[in-house]
């Protein structure tokens, strides 16, 4: 069965996908339309999704997160595919797909919120901005603005964007730290001149959080 996926994923290779997700530090070349596409053909299928992630080539391990069974894993094998997965996509659909749902995810939050490694500590972070925005009780909002404040500027890559992504959250759905967040994000000034394609909201925080709250206003009967 795995030889047969692994084959039919090299029949979706494209070159030019492949060329695309090289600049964003991904290594796929399949389009992931046609990925989702078998994985809904595949179904759930744990054990498959086991011997496909462990081939360790990116395609296999996005396609396993899509048939897997996130509750199958225990906290450990969790850790250890998280510090396997070293190419964004895959972390990223790793923490979304899989970590959220299961029940170790707010045990996971807190150990990889101040791991040394900046990329798993990024999944830490990602974790934290799901509870800013469906289940802040606990949360220390203040904390977390200050943490953001005093590191954030000078935080490798993945963390900046992780941590630039809690502090939009906060600002847009707690309005009594949104004055804080905006300000904090104008006195950074991170990814305030990133290149954002026509029709799609600016990652700088102080115009992140601006537009969400103008369109939850407009939304709001």
């Amino acid at each position: 069965m795995l030889a047969a996926v692994m084959a039919e994923l090299s029949g979706l290779e494209d070159p030019k996908i492949r060329a695309v997700n090289e600049r964003q530090g991904d290594d796929h070349a399949v389009n992931l339309t046609k990925l989702r596409a078998l994985a809904k053909r595949l179904k759930t299928q744990q054990d498959l999704a086991r011997e496909l992630w462990a081939t360790g080539d990116s395609a296999a391990r996005l396609l396993a997160l899509l048939i897997c069974r996130p509750k199958a894993y225990d906290r450990a094998e969790l850790d250890t595919m998280l510090r396997e997965a070293r190419t964004p996509k895959v972390h990223d659909w790793l923490v979304g797909n899989v970590v959220k749902k299961s029940p170790h995810a707010e045990e996971l939050r807190r150990a990889w919120f101040a791991d040394p490694d900046p990329v798993v500590a990024s999944a830490g972070w990602a974790l934290t901005t799901d509870r800013v925005a469906k289940r802040p009780e606990g949360l220390d909002l203040p904390g977390l603005l200050d943490l953001i404040e005093t590191h954030m500027k000078d935080a490798p890559d993945r963390l900046q964007w992780a941590m630039n992504h809690c502090l939009a959250q906060i600002g847009i759905e707690h309005p009594e730290h949104r004055a804080r967040a905006i300000a904090i994000g104008e006195r950074l000034e991170v990814l305030k001149d990133y290149p954002t394609s026509p029709g799609c909201t600016s990652p700088y925080a102080p115009v992140w959080i601006g537009e969400m709250v103008r369109r939850a206003s407009s939304a709001a009967p």
